[in-house]
Order: C-alpha cells, then sequence, then structure tokens
C-alpha cells in the first residue's frame, strides 16, 4: 500500500495524520512518500516520520521522499490514498497581498482562506495546482482516493470533483469539534460523549440540526437559553455563532472568527462598535501566520532532537478512511461532496458537507433533504461566489472572478461594482508580479 502525502512540509500536521496511520495494523506496513516543494521543510518531515516509524511501529512502513514537480508523478505513482494539505503562495508574498490590497479599499477580513476576497483569490491561484495534480493522478494512480484538506475546501474540493475523474472528498476537522466546543462553552460537559447530533450543510457553516442525548431529549432548548445569556453577560471568543443560535436557531460548525466574514451582518465599514461587541479578530490569520513561521524553528528542535517521539492517535479522519476502505469495517464523517440532491434545497452542483458512511465501497454519502430555509438561505449566499469562482478558475474568465466577488456577501455589501473590478484587477496584477499568474482573459 501506498499513502502519498502533498505539501508535506507541513511537519506538525504530517506528524498528526502519518501517525495516527502508523498506529493502524492495517496502514502501518505502507509506503509513506511525501511530496514538497521546500527542500529544508521535506526533510524535517521525514525525519519526524522516521523516527514515529520506529517507537510506533518498528520500522514496519517505508518512509520515502519526492522534491519538486519534477518528481511529483513518481511521488504519486501507484499510489492507494493521496493526502493534500499543500497551501500555494504560503504567507508571504500570497496572503500578505489577499489582506493588504482589500484593506486599501476598506475591506475587513479575519482569515481569508474560505470565502471572501481573499478565499477567492486562493482558490484560483491553488486550483491550477491541482489541476496539475489530478493530472498526475488520472495517469499513475487512477483509482486512488484524494483526501483533500487544503482550503478554500468548498472550491478545490467541488473543482476537482466537477472537471477530474479523481476520486474526492473534503475533510475539516470542524465537524468532529463542532459539538463538543458548544457543550463545554455553555457548561453542559455531562453530556460531552453522550449526545447525538446530525450536522449538514456547507464546510465552515454546516449546521448542528439536530442534538440529543441518548435517551433522545432535546438538548437545543437549554443551548439556545444558555448561549443568550452568555453573549449578553460575557465577552468571549464565539460570540458570532452563538448569535447564530439566537437569530437563525442553530449552531454551525466553523468558529465565530470564520463565520465573522461569511455574511453581511458584523463586517461593516465606519462599524466597529459590531467588531467589538462581537469580539472579531480582524486580520487573525495573517497573526497566526507569523506567529507560526516565529515558533517553528523552536517547535523543529524539539521535534527532531527527541529520540523517541510519542503521538496518540488524534480526531483527524483521514487514518480512519483510509482503515475504513482497506477493512470493510464501517466509519461515519462528515464529508464534503457534490450535492446532486443530498440537501434537497440547496444548488445540486454544490459542493455540500453532509453525513457520510465509508466502507470497502469507498466513501458514501447519506440524504439529508431539506434545510430550514434560513439556513439553506445562509448557504446559498457562500454557494453561488463558490461556484462562480470554481467556473472562473475553470474557463479562465476575468469577468466571472469579478462576478465571483459581487456575490461574496462581505465584498459586495462594502464596495460598488466599478470599486470591485478594480479590487480584482489590482490583485491579479499582483498575484502576476509575485509570480502567481491566474488566468484571466
Amino acid at each position: 500500500m501506498k499513502i502519498t502525502f502533498m505539501g508535506a512540509g507541513s511537519t506538525v500536521f504530517v506528524k498528526n495524520v502519518l501517525g495516527d496511520s502508523l498506529l493502524c495494523d492495517c496502514l502501518k506496513d505502507a509506503e509513506f512518500a511525501l511530496y514538497d516543494i521546500d527542500a529544508q521543510r521535506l526533510e524535517d518531515s521525514r525525519l519526524v516520520i522516521e523516527n514515529l516509524n520506529q517507537s510506533l511501529a518498528g520500522g514496519s512502513a517505508t518512509v520515502t521522499t519526492y522534491l519538486g514537480v519534477e518528481n511529483r508523478k513518481a511521488a504519486l505513482r501507484n499510489a492507494n490514498f493521496v493526502i493534500n494539505a499543500i497551501q500555494v503562495g504560503g504567507y508571504e508574498p500570497c496572503t500578505v497581498i489577499d489582506f493588504e490590497i482589500p484593506k486599501k479599499y476598506g475591506l475587513y477580513q479575519t482569515i481569508g482562506d474560505t470565502l471572501g476576497i481573499g478565499g477567492i483569490f486562493r482558490a484560483l491561484r491553488t486550483i491550477p495546482v491541482m489541476r496539475d495534480f489530478a493530472r498526475d493522478m488520472e495517469e499513475v494512480c487512477p483509482d486512488a482516493w484524494f483526501l483533500n484538506y487544503t482550503n478554500p475546501m468548498a472550491m478545490l474540493t467541488g473543482y476537482m470533483q466537477r472537471y477530474t475523474g479523481v476520486k474526492t472528498v473534503g475533510l475539516c476537522h470542524s465537524v468532529q469539534w463542532c459539538t463538543g466546543n458548544l457543550l463545554d462553552q455553555l457548561g453542559m460537559r455531562e453530556y460531552l460523549g453522550n449526545y447525538i447530533e446530525k450536522i449538514a450543510g456547507i464546510n465552515h457553516m454546516g449546521w448542528l440540526l439536530e442534538i440529543t442525548d441518548k435517551n433522545g431529549n432535546d438538548l437545543y432548548p437549554e443551548i439556545r437559553r444558555r448561549a443568550k445569556e452568555r453573549n449578553a453577560t460575557q465577552k468571549h471568543g464565539d460570540m458570532v455563532r452563538l448569535d447564530y443560535i439566537e437569530k437563525f436557531g442553530y449552531y454551525c460548525t466553523e468558529s465565530s472568527e470564520h463565520n465573522a466574514e461569511y455574511n453581511p451582518f458584523y463586517l461593516k465599514q465606519g462599524r466597529n462598535d459590531l467588531i467589538e461587541k462581537f469580539n472579531i479578530p480582524l486580520d487573525e490569520y495573517p497573526r497566526r501566520c507569523v506567529s507560526q513561521i516565529a515558533n517553528w524553528n523552536e517547535q523543529r528542535e524539539k521535534m527532531l532532537r527527541g529520540e523517541n517521539l510519542e503521538h496518540k492517535r488524534s480526531d483527524e479522519y483521514a487514518s480512519r478512511i483510509m482503515e475504513a476502505i482497506v477493512t470493510n469495517v464501517p466509519y461515519q464523517i462528515g464529508g464534503n461532496v457534490i450535492n446532486n440532491g443530498l440537501i434537497t434545497n440547496l444548488p445540486k452542483e454544490a459542493c455540500v458537507e453532509v453525513p457520510c458512511m465509508v466502507n470497502a465501497n469507498g466513501i458514501n454519502p447519506t440524504f439529508v433533504g431539506e434545510l430550514p430555509l434560513q439556513l439553506a438561505a445562509m448557504n446559498a449566499s457562500n454557494i453561488y461566489p463558490q461556484l462562480l469562482t470554481i467556473e472562473a478558475a475553470h474557463t479562465g474568465k476575468r469577468d466571472t472572478i469579478y462576478h465571483a466577488a459581487m456575490m461574496d456577501p462581505v465584498t459586495g455589501a462594502q464596495l460598488s461594482t466599478d470599486e470591485i473590478v478594480s479590487l480584482c484587477d489590482e490583485l491579479l496584477a499582483a498575484h502576476a508580479a509575485a509570480g502567481f499568474v491566474i488566468e484571466a482573459k
């Protein structure tokens, strides 16, 4: 068996996912093929996985490395599973461009990796790379599953599912962490590990539609009471999502700093009172990037000098998906798949996040039906910019990039159509100057 990791320079994430795999009897004898374009980061990851291979699996796995585009096809050849965690353009120059130019137009962003003008341009520079991955996979590992962790999840996964022949699912840990986070912050810890949930929607805006205890008692009435009280009496880091509970009736999967930029309600020019009221951390992602870069050398030394690294199996889905497919022991995930009627009041071509059963037949999405109308409307406001971005990447039409930005809830609410065209043109020029040419004829 061969498991290929694209973007293996993400050493901490590689440690989690491949460390999980080394703890699975059916995966620990695999070849772990590590691919990246950064030689130092690739070597760091090799040392970490070799260490874990010895400490967790007695050296039963084979660890190989592949550096650079010229070795990409070899990394993918005969793979059974391909895990994707690339970041095209990195913090510098591309994340800086995605934040600093929109700021000149008065646009606020927090994370900028999923929707908004930042998410759109991250997708436009990443899809061409993933298109190349797909072409290689169709040639050298046509039966492999592509497990995508890279954001913007719905745009990248949706592109792969609609315009390539690669078996693709999008994975995000916000589903696993959603309900436990909510119960913990509302002081309902007695229900941790003792609840039944139903989550569906789109990535980063999947809705906790139902939550009961194991006796079937609905927990939402108490959740709604406590959420309203918490927002009214405390300043905390999840105020947007608790406002969702009060105003829309339901909690959603991804953090408040993410969701603040997925709608027109919280990030408004001249409304610093809203930013203060909902405790919204502007420019949060660039701060995280700077912090991660500053901390990496210290982390690196600790990880690389450890005689025997330790690892406990994480909540990440990747190893559990691979294990379920190999052993035919079913496992349920929240997966990002093409809708095709799974959620009946969302577009059929949308990439949606729904419960999926995994077994030897692969990843099998389950039917959800209708979402409450207000939730479908919230999802749809994100889906159409996603679909337009996918179409722009597929056709290379500049006008479609403009349309995607115009339909984005925050960008469209703050800027005129002329300003949006100017913003997109400036971003395209800046990315081209940085060496990331986006087709825009």
